[in-house]
């Protein structure tokens, strides 16, 4: 399995992980607006995106945002998406999108990646335990949607 980074040269393969990431959360398949959407991404530095990749095929990807950590004055990161495809869950492919995403925020100076997932979601759960990541039971998460 092969790591690496998404850019525009490849990110036509990649939308169709998102489109099925996205299509897995209960959202209508858009492969033109998934395109669209990881491509302004790219172009405006927004995110940065890591894909694997098993002979030949992309399998999985994950997705993050960066973002500032005021309190510690350094970047962080929001892993907002992870995703695999169905015949490579459970083969290691998560966890080693996850080691790419850490290891690109510890050299970008970063001082921690969050992500959130639903309370339901106990086998993804497993992975960030797994991966060293902890829960914050200090602080609440609020949302505002509109």
């Amino acid at each position: 399995m092969k790591i690496e980074r998404v850019d525009l040269t490849n990110v036509e393969e990649i939308a169709r992980l998102f489109d099925s990431y996205r299509t897995f959360y209960n959202q209508t398949s858009d492969l033109i607006g998934a395109t669209n959407f990881l491509k302004e991404r790219i172009r405006n530095k927004e995110s940065i995106i890591f894909a694997a990749k098993k002979a030949g095929e992309f399998v999985g990807f994950t997705q993050i945002y960066p973002t500032f950590s005021s309190v510690a004055m350094k970047p962080a990161f929001i892993l907002n998406d992870l995703y695999v495809a169905d015949h490579c869950r459970r083969s290691g492919v998560a966890e080693k999108l996850m080691e790419e995403a850490f290891e690109y925020a510890k050299k970008n100076k970063g001082r921690f990646i969050t992500l959130e997932t639903g309370s339901s979601n106990t086998k993804a759960q497993a992975l960030y335990e797994k991966m060293g990541m902890e829960i914050e039971d200090d602080v609440k998460h609020y949302t505002y949607y509109w």
